[in-house]
């Protein structure tokens, strides 16, 4: 699914690339969890559902590298840990960091993404363009 992922964003991502990359490696009620506090957060299900994601995900983001990933695979649990460099199409912050994934795959695909984040304060305020002073 990473390199396919790879694959799709070098094929333009969100909005140039088809989601037909990527739809194989996902069940059809798939679901991705993010955290509340981050500008794509909330749970977005289904092919339709990952689609609009990664949609948000180039609107927010004008890169996004996942530098180095370590992989722990137990039955149908995968754990991924991620180190990501990024920057902001907002603000054209570049930050760097770790995202720890839990990914439940049946079947061969895969059913549901937790991704865990260890400040989504600082991802938030990258993002986010400042408000001008009163």
């Amino acid at each position: 699914m990473y390199a396919a992922e790879a694959e799709y964003l070098a094929a333009g991502g969100p909005g140039e690339a088809s989601f037909d990359l990527l739809a194989p490696f996902f069940a059809p009620d798939v679901e991705l969890h993010q955290a509340d506090a981050l500008p794509y957060g909330g749970i977005w299900r289904g092919h339709k559902g990952m689609a609009q994601f990664f949609l948000m995900m180039g609107e927010v983001w004008e890169s996004f590298d996942m530098v180095e990933q370590e992989f722990l695979a137990t039955g149908e649990t995968a754990v991924v840990l991620t180190q990501v460099r990024a920057r902001a199409r907002a603000t054209g912050r570049e930050l760097s960091f770790p995202i720890l994934q839990a990914i439940t795959v049946k079947d061969g695909q895969i059913t549901e993404v937790r991704p865990f984040y260890w400040d989504t304060r600082a991802i938030a305020d990258a993002c986010a363009v400042p408000k001008p002073a009163a």
